[in-house]
């Protein structure tokens, strides 16, 4: 573009002059690396008759300003390293095309050949005037085209149809569209090249070579996508010149910027082998028959087979031949065309003429006869078209098949057979006459005599040609009930039953068959006996009076309470449907007498009818929850089951049975009665199964703790077992008799013993149940008195089946040796002595500290006393070392002071000078005030310990005293403070009255002050100096007498 507008101005200017220019093939250009690439390059506007040089050089898209050189038109040696080898090696060269045209090739381009290719044309005018160079982009992208289709080879023969598949892909990101073709190469001429058979173009259009034209046009050539990916071909009517390599090719275009299309990669798949085996127009015949001897009657299959090559694509019409008239024609459509002399026999089903398969025909005749007897033959004729257009018809015949019909002769055997030759009364008698041999219908006569054979023949029933069953006179009424069935099983199988079989039906009986043929001549069905034979059986039936017993039977004459039991009533023989039985089960109580007329005779329970049906009898067992019957599919067991089995169950028990027989009409006939024999059943408590662990053991406990005993049951008769306990002690004095503390009934009911009244245990007794099998005794805030031997006596109780509970078994537990004593004292306080000197009017602390107690629940007395010397006049109580011993201070374990017989000397309430105090519960001190010298002494606190047994009493369980304190008192010397402070007159004068005083003189003074000052303002401003101004000076003093009052003046106190 840049060129042209040049051009364009220098015509504008008006320059005549000619100057060069250089044109190179638009870009960019994109291929696919490994393919051929092309660029072509032209130069104008050169001197003419000179030959124009071009230099092709690269600039890579990493380094656009370096310039590789490649190939020259002048220079041998152009190209740079990079491309010397292959420029030398052809891969990459300059196609001259004229003296100012020629075109770059590079045979096999790689990746790194991307980049700016530029065409240059050195100067061969003198001066240079236009461009001289120009170019172009060139884009390299990887090769994605993948063709595949698998290598193989095929035979076919002509006329079939081929379908080959072709894989075709590709991954790029350009806009390239795929053309793809399949083509055919001679197996002969491998240089020949390839036939062209249909391609789909870029632009999906489909095309084929020339001499496939016409097959595609008529539909026998196709090529379709059947997926993005994948193209089929399909050949419809194979020829032999499709014989070859097929292989599918696909091309990847891309369309360049002048508007012109690339085929950047040609690539063909893996070829197929394709052999075709011209065929042969030539066919042959075959007619095949099983046999060619056949009886009258007997059914004829003749089968014309045509052996040829793709027959189904051909026409053929077959004609059946008898004795040289036609029997048949079958065209092509398959139509039979019948001959005159077979169109009845055809419509009344004896004969069929049908096309089995492309190259069978059927030629079927039922019913031969005599005159069916010659020669048969199939002609089969081929149309075939010509290229002109015409017909032509070729005809073939078979060989003569000869076919012999003769005339029926009867060789049928009769055989009979019988389900048992000897049957019970009630059963069946089941008959089976077989003829052998037969190839015609059949008549059958059933016959019965005696088995003597003297009395006459009675006819039982026939059998007619169609399975019409006419009975005889003498068996049509019992027929008509269903008890005789006649019945044809196959064409030459013939069955008799008589159900219900009386003891009358005993004899021979017989099966008569005789054979018939049709003779088809004549318009009307004519028949032909043309044989009879006969076969005979007897049978004995047995009455069932004679075999019927009844037996009855148990496993388990003696049972347990709760446990089941099963009765079995045997009858024999094995049930029969039309000769039922009706079985009763009887019952007599245990301990019925014969004179007792309510239990002394059987009663029923239950009876089993003969219609199957359960009737209950007035007498039940177990209330009628517990007992079950059932029967065996034979109905010759019949069961009597009881389950829970209690005494209302013991008894005698026996069954018996009825035989009844249906009649014809069904009306029941009472044939025989059996009784079986008597079965005892007795019913025993179940064995004991109770255990209660016997360990024995002593246990010790304090006053006031919780006691308990368990009673622990090992085992138990049954999972429904309940218990009653009894709880024992056996008084620790040694008296040998066991009172009864408490007893616990199997309902939870609780009941105390006399023991518990006795020792006032029902509030402190407690018995629990923690398990079913686990039971315990508590004792709270136990005594010594209940020191003694314990034990639980365990009463097995069980429910039998009629909810009457009943004691099984007892049983006792180990022995449980309980001891309840007194804590042991571990009273223990301070005994660590100290000496206390003090002063006169001071306090003396004495403390007393309690290290260990007997029970957590312990309280204490204290007492404080004190030793002194001889000669004080003071109450005294013997002391050691002959020393007095004076209580001092006391309070007992109920918190009242001056417990005992402690007497204080000191006066109590809000004179005393004690002070106690209790800090802790083991911790005690006693302070007296205003110590005095003759409260010097030894001193020692006194302490018992208390507890309060289980009636709420309080006594007396240890003693213990503490170590001496030894306290001394220093008199003290008269002094002011204490003259002052001992009279309460002259404390009160010396610091109380003078203030009171002192303050109505400042009041009085400063009154004064201020009326002076009022008077005198003049004189204060003539001085110029203040008055005296004195404040009230700041007094502090104690009420007590123990500090005297302070005055003190403090600064600022005088102005």
């Amino acid at each position: 573009m840049a060129t042209g507008a040049l051009l364009l101005a220098f015509a504008l200017l008006g320059v005549a002059v000619a100057q060069r220019v250089v044109t190179v093939q638009n870009g960019p250009l994109v291929r696919t690396e490994g393919s051929h690439v092309t660029i072509w390059c032209n130069v104008t506007g050169y001197k003419d008759g000179l030959k124009q040089d071009f230099d092709w050089s690269m600039y890579l898209p990493t380094a656009p300003g370096r310039e590789i050189r490649i190939v020259s038109t002048a220079q041998s040696d152009y190209a740079y390293a990079v491309y010397a080898q292959r420029v030398n090696s052809k891969e990459i060269f300059v196609e001259r095309l004229s003296d100012d045209s020629a075109v770059l090739h590079i045979t096999r381009v790689q990746a790194r050949d991307q980049g700016v290719f530029e065409c240059y044309t050195p100067n061969t005018d003198g001066q240079y005037l236009g461009f001289y160079s120009a170019r172009t982009n060139l884009t390299v992208i990887p090769d994605s085209l993948m063709v595949t289709a698998p290598p193989q080879t095929l035979s076919k023969v002509e006329g079939d149809t081929l379908q080959l598949n072709c894989e075709v892909s590709r991954t790029t990101m350009q806009h390239t569209h795929l053309s793809v073709g399949w083509y055919l190469r001679s197996p002969e001429d491998a240089a020949a090249p390839p036939q062209e058979l249909v391609t789909l173009s870029r632009d999906f259009v489909l095309r084929s070579g020339g001499p496939y034209r016409q097959r595609m046009a008529a539909g026998d050539l196709r090529l379709d996508k059947t997926s993005a990916t994948s193209y089929r071909l399909t050949i419809h009517k194979l020829q032999p010149v499709d014989q070859g390599l097929l292989y599918c090719q696909a091309v990847e275009w891309i369309q360049d910027p002048d508007g012109s299309w690339f085929a950047m990669t040609r690539k063909q798949s893996e070829k197929t082998q394709l052999r075709i085996q011209p065929t042969d127009r030539d066919f042959s015949i075959q007619v095949s028959t099983e046999r060619r001897s056949f009886m009258a009657g007997e059914p004829l299959e003749l089968r014309c087979t045509i052996e040829a090559q793709n027959v189904p694509e051909r026409f053929f019409s077959v004609s059946w031949v008898f004795s040289s008239s036609s029997v048949a024609v079958v065209g092509p459509s398959a139509v039979p065309v019948l001959g005159s002399e077979y169109v009845a026999r055809e419509a009344a089903g004896l004969m069929t003429v049908r096309k089995e398969s492309p190259n069978v025909y059927l030629l079927k005749l039922q019913r031969l006869s005599p005159k069916d007897t010659g020669k048969y033959i199939c002609r089969v004729t081929e149309r075939e078209k010509t290229p002109t257009g015409d017909f032509i018809d070729r005809s073939k015949r078979s060989r003569n098949v000869q076919i012999t019909v003769q005339p029926l002769k009867s060789n049928i055997t009769v055989s009979l057979s019988i389900n048992s030759s000897e049957v019970l009364e009630g059963d069946r008698i089941q008959l089976t006459c077989s003829v052998h041999s037969a190839t015609s219908p059949l008549s059958v006569v059933w016959q019965w005599t005696d088995k003597q054979s003297a009395g006459p023949i009675q006819e039982i029933a026939s059998v007619d040609r169609d399975g019409t069953v006419v009975h005889g006179a003498n068996y049509r009424e019992r027929s008509g009930y269903g008890e005789i069935r006649v019945e044809r099983v196959r064409a030459d199988v013939f069955s008799l039953s008589l159900y219900n079989a009386l003891p009358e039906d005993e004899g021979q009986y017989r099966c008569t068959a005789t054979q018939w043929v049709e003779n088809i001549t004549e318009t009307e069905p004519n028949w032909q006996k043309i044989g009879e034979q006969s076969a005979s059986k007897a049978v004995t039936v047995k009455t069932v009076e004679s075999s019927f017993m009844v037996s009855a039977s148990s496993r388990t004459p003696s049972v347990s309470f709760g446990d089941s039991f099963d009765l079995l009533c045997l009858v024999k023989p094995r049930h029969n449907p039309r000769v039922p039985t009706s079985v009763t089960w009887r019952f007599m109580p245990a301990g019925a007498r014969a004179d007792d007329e309510d239990q002394g005779e059987f009663k029923d329970l239950v009876t089993f009818t003969r219609e199957g049906t359960l009737q209950w009898g007035e007498q039940l067992l177990g209330l009628g929850t517990r007992t079950t019957v059932d029967r065996s599919h034979s109905n010759t067991n019949f069961r009597l089951s009881v389950t829970r089995a209690g005494r209302r169950e013991a008894g005698k028990y026996q069954c018996t049975a009825i035989l009844w027989r249906r009649n014809y009409d069904n009306s029941w006939s009472r044939v025989a009665n059996r009784t079986s024999n008597l079965l005892g059943i007795s019913v025993l408590q179940p064995e004991s199964k109770l255990k209660v662990l016997k360990n024995n053991q002593s246990l010790a406990y304090q006053e006031d703790s919780r006691v308990r005993i368990n009673c622990s049951i090992a085992s138990q008769t049954s999972q429904d077992s309940q218990h009653a306990v009894l709880w024992y002690i056996r008084r620790a004095s040694g008296s040998d008799t066991d009172e009864l503390l408490l007893r616990i009934e199997r309902t939870g009911a609780f009941e105390y013993g006399a023991y518990a009244d006795e020792e006032r245990l029902r509030r402190r007794v407690q018995a629990e149940r923690l398990s079913p099998r686990l039971y315990a005794l508590t004792l709270n805030r136990a005594e010594s008195s209940d020191s003694g031997t314990y034990y639980c006596l365990v009463e097995e109780w069980l429910s039998d089946p009629d909810g009457a509970w009943y004691r099984l078994s007892r049983d006792t537990s180990g022995y449980t040796k309980v001891l309840v004593k007194q804590p042991e004292p571990q009273l223990r306080v301070d005994e660590l002595e100290n000496n206390v000197t003090v002063e006169e009017s001071s306090s003396i602390k004495l403390g007393c500290n309690i290290f260990s107690q007997s029970s957590p629940d312990s309280r204490f007395s204290v007492f404080w006393y004190v030793e002194r010397s001889d000669g004080e006049d003071v109450e005294d109580q013997p002391g050691e070392d002959g020393d007095k011993r004076d209580c001092v201070f006391s309070i007992g374990h109920d918190a009242i002071f001056g417990n005992g017989n402690c007497s204080p000397p000191d006066d109590t309430g809000p004179n005393s000078r004690f002070q106690f105090e209790r800090t802790t519960s083991d911790q005690y001190s006693l302070t007296i005030h205003g110590a005095r010298p003759a409260d010097a002494g030894r001193y020692y606190c006194h302490v018992e310990e208390w507890l309060l047994n289980p009636r709420n009493e309080w006594y007396r369980l240890a003693t213990n005293d503490s170590g001496v304190t030894i306290v001394n008192v220093l008199q003290q010397v008269s002094t002011i403070h204490s003259v002052v402070c001992s009279t309460e007159s002259l404390f009160y004068f010396i610091f109380f009255y003078p203030f009171p005083i002192f303050g109505i003189l400042l009041i009085a003074l400063l009154v004064v002050r201020y009326k002076g000052r009022n008077n005198n303002k003049s004189q204060e401003g003539k001085n110029g100096a203040p008055l005296l101004w004195i404040k009230e000076p700041h007094l502090s003093y104690s009420p007590t007498c123990l500090d005297p009052p302070a005055l003190s003046l403090h600064p600022g106190s005088v102005d």
